[in-house]
C-alpha cells in the first residue's frame, strides 16, 4: 500500500481509503450484517487501508456505529477518519450551523473516538459555500482549537464549487466528485496543491459504471434508477469506448481506479465495496497503474466526447 500526504498533523493516508456507505443497514440497498461490517473493516485493516470515510446519515447512524466497533482497539494516532455534517442519522437534511456541533458529537459517540481528523459538510446547497457569508466556518475552526477535529471542507462535485470554498475559507479537505467521466473537479487540482489541501475521491467508479458491467440494456430498481433510458444508452456507448482507450475491459474498474490515483493532488480514492472480494479487487488496483499517455488520451476523450452530454451523477 502507498501512503501518501492528507493534512496536517494527520498521519499519512492510504491511497485506498474504506467508505463505510455499504457498512451501514441501508434499506433499499445492498446491506451487509454487523457481522459483515466488521470483518470488512478488520480486512481492511489488513491490507494497510487506514483512511476511513463515514457520515452519519449512512445506515442511519449504523454505518459509523459498525466503523467504530471493526476500529476498536487498533491505535488511533495511525488510522485517519473523515466524517460529514448536514445529512443526519435520522435521514433529514439540517445544514444549520447551529446543528454542527450535535452532529459531530453524535458521529464521536457513534464512532468511539475523541476526535475525527476531518469534518466536511456534506454535498452542501450552494448558499454554503461562500465563508464571507456563512458562520459554519467560525464553528468549524472553533472546532479545531478545541481538538474536536484537524480540519474542514467540503463535498463538491464541480470545478466552480471547489474554488469558491478554497478561496473564501481555511478549508483543508475537499471530497471530489472525480472519475474518467466527470473530471471537471480536476480543474481545482493544482489549486488544492498550492493550499496544501487533502483530496478525497469519490464515486471513482461512476456509480458502478466503470466496473464494466452495465450496458445499454441494464435497468435498474434502486437509486440508479434515476437515471433515463437515454442516459443509460449514452453512459453505455462512452463506457465502450474507455474500454478501448484503456486496451481492456477485464480489469476496468481497477484502471478506472489507477486514473483517479495518477494525480499527485489526490490523497485517497474511497471506491465502494458490497462484499470482501470487491474490496481486495479495488486494493489489487495499486498493482495496475495506468500510463500517463493512457491518462492523457482519457483527458482528451473526456473533453472530446464526454463533456458536452453533461451526464448525471
Amino acid at each position: 500500500m502507498k501512503y501518501n500526504r492528507y493534512i496536517k498533523d494527520s498521519a499519512l493516508v492510504s491511497e485506498i481509503g474504506l467508505g463505510a456507505w455499504q457498512l451501514g443497514n441501508n434499506s433499499g440497498w445492498q446491506s451487509m450484517s454487523e457481522k459483515q461490517a466488521i470483518e470488512m473493516v478488520e480486512k481492511a485493516l489488513e491490507f494497510g487501508i487506514n483512511f476511513f470515510d463515514t457520515a452519519p446519515n449512512y445506515g442511519h447512524g449504523s454505518g459509523e456505529t459498525r466503523l467504530g466497533k471493526g476500529l476498536k482497539g487498533v491505535d488511533r494516532s495511525k488510522i485517519v477518519i473523515n466524517t460529514k455534517f448536514g445529512h443526519t442519522d435520522s435521514g433529514t437534511t439540517n445544514y444549520s450551523s447551529e446543528y454542527i456541533r450535535e452532529s459531530l458529537e453524535g458521529s464521536l459517540k457513534r464512532l468511539q473516538v475523541d476526535y475525527v481528523d476531518s469534518l466536511i459538510i456534506h454535498n452542501p446547497p450552494m448558499e454554503y459555500l461562500d465563508g464571507t457569508k456563512n458562520d459554519h466556518y467560525e464553528i468549524l475552526e472553533r472546532l479545531m482549537e478545541e481538538g474536536k477535529i484537524r480540519a474542514y471542507g467540503a463535498s463538491l462535485d464541480t470545478y466552480d464549487d471547489i474554488k469558491l470554498v478554497l478561496d473564501t475559507t481555511n478549508a483543508k479537505v475537499i471530497e471530489a466528485f472525480f472519475n474518467i467521466l466527470h473530471q471537471d473537479a480536476s480543474r481545482a487540482f493544482t489549486l488544492a496543491i498550492e493550499k496544501e489541501v487533502g483530496i478525497i475521491v469519490k464515486i471513482p467508479l461512476d456509480s458502478g459504471w466503470l466496473s464494466g458491467k452495465y450496458n445499454a440494456e441494464s435497468t435498474f430498481s434502486d437509486i440508479r434508477g434515476r437515471w433515463s433510458r437515454e442516459d443509460i444508452q449514452i453512459r453505455a456507448r462512452l463506457v465502450e469506448s474507455v474500454k478501448e482507450i484503456v486496451q481492456g475491459g477485464d480489469n476496468l474498474a481497477q484502471k478506472a481506479i489507477s486514473f483517479c490515483l495518477a494525480y499527485d493532488a489526490v490523497s485517497t480514492v474511497i471506491p465502494g465495496n458490497v462484499n470482501i472480494g470487491q474490496l481486495t479487487s479495488n486494493v489489487e488496483s495499486i498493482n495496475n497503474p495506468i500510463s500517463s499517455e493512457i491518462v492523457e488520451k482519457l483527458e482528451a476523450f473526456y473533453q472530446n466526447e464526454v463533456k458536452q452530454w453533461n451526464l448525471p451523477w
